[in-house]
């Protein structure tokens, strides 16, 4: 159609990136809200501190979980093969991730309605299983992502997932996994230093600062596994990027130890991604120490941003390989929808993609300042 100014492949790439954005964004913006519940416990020994805690983040949790409903909504609508098969192989991993999530709002509403100290410690264990769970289980799956899940298709495109929850939970996804809870807990604590003070802000600066050290040493082990023990996987048939999205019209293969790393010699400028990961997790370290909330807050946010893209530029451009089938892994040539959907979708995305980043901003400047107990008792609407 002649009002399609961009090409297949194009199209296919930009929504490769948008879906990184908006990955990006959500562990960026609602990872703190995770960080923060994970580090209930640890930073705040009294009721009063436990509400400071909370009321850091509850003016705005509910609208940073808009960027998991975008990241989901565009698998969905651009990416629906993607959708159909993470979303049913990882049905019990994401069921565990939707229980965690759901005890947060219930936590933030109800955790204060009545005056039992057994009833509010009992909210505030779900508040930190509502952090920790989702951080956990979602860097699980990035690393069973570079592993390789088990399904494949038949001739008539049906998808059949041979694995199972406890299959997920190899060493290499449970690594993983500790990478995106460090990454996240260091996240959060620089939002506490950044939003409080005194004890809760003096324990918040010291436990990030060794969660970012964490975050550093688990993302080199984790990178030096990929490297050297870790195979990849390679398309062995013709590439063709603007062709139908069928995923058994191309023939793929495991590669040999290191081979997620090759994308990084052909595209050198990509090694940026992962010098930001390991730096950006440095400097939230020494900030936290000084504490530097905010240039904390920025600097663990480029380290997600970094620990993220990493992954993306390794298996670029795969979006899900399969380990029992390679031939039926999902790649960005393979795997998206229609030419016509992906444009729609783009010119809807450019609508209104950033009216939500200017209403988030406008909040986040409303709400700038730090978080205190006098506040706390003069507001009414305080958790």
């Amino acid at each position: 159609m002649e009002f399609i100014l961009l090409d297949y492949t194009t199209l296919r790439v930009i929504w490769w990136l948008l879906l990184g954005i908006l990955l990006i964004g959500f562990a960026v913006m609602d990872g703190f809200d995770l960080g923060v519940g994970t580090l209930l416990p640890f930073v705040a020994k009294t009721d009063e501190e436990r509400r400071l805690v909370i009321n850091t983040i509850g003016p705005v949790w509910e609208g940073n979980q808009v960027w998991l409903v975008l990241g989901g909504g565009a698998i969905f609508a651009a990416w629906p093969p993607l959708y159909a098969v993470s979303f049913s192989g990882f049905y019990l991993a994401m069921f565990l991730i939707l229980f965690a999530l759901i005890l947060r709002p219930v936590g933030f509403k109800y955790r204060s309605k009545l005056p039992s100290q057994r009833w509010r410690n009992n909210w505030d264990k779900a508040l930190f299983v509502g952090g920790f769970i989702p951080a956990l289980i979602m860097g699980v799956a990035v690393g069973n992502v570079l592993l390789g899940v088990p399904y494949h298709f038949d001739d008539t495109q049906r998808v059949f997932y041979t694995g199972n929850l406890l299959g997920l939970l190899t060493p290499f996804a449970l690594l993983a996994g500790l990478v995106s809870v460090a990454m996240l807990v260091s996240h959060g604590a620089a939002m506490l230093v950044l939003k409080t003070s005194g004890p809760v802000a003096e324990r918040s600066a010291k436990i990030g600062s060794i969660a970012a050290i964490a975050s550093f040493v688990l993302f080199a082990l984790a990178g030096a596994w990929v490297a050297f023990g870790l195979p990849g996987y390679q398309i062995t048939s013709q590439v063709v990027t603007d062709g139908a999205s069928n995923p058994l019209l191309k023939t793929a293969e495991f590669s040999a130890a290191g081979g997620w790393l090759h994308n990084y010699s052909t595209m050198p400028a990509t090694i940026l991604a992962p010098v930001v990961g390991l730096l950006g997790a440095l400097a939230s370290a020494v900030l936290l120490r000084k504490r530097r909330g905010g240039l904390a807050f920025l600097a663990s946010g480029a380290s997600i941003a970094g620990i993220i893209l990493t992954v993306g530029f390794a298996i670029f451009p795969f979006l899900l390989p399969s380990s029992t089938s390679p031939g039926s892994s999902l790649t960005l040539w393979d795997a998206s929808s229609s030419h016509l959907t992906l444009w729609v979708m783009l010119l809807a995305t450019g609508l209104f993609l950033p009216i939500i980043i200017a209403y988030t901003s406008w909040v986040y400047r409303v709400m700038k300042g730090k978080t205190t107990l006098e506040e706390m008792g003069e507001n009414p609407n305080a958790y």
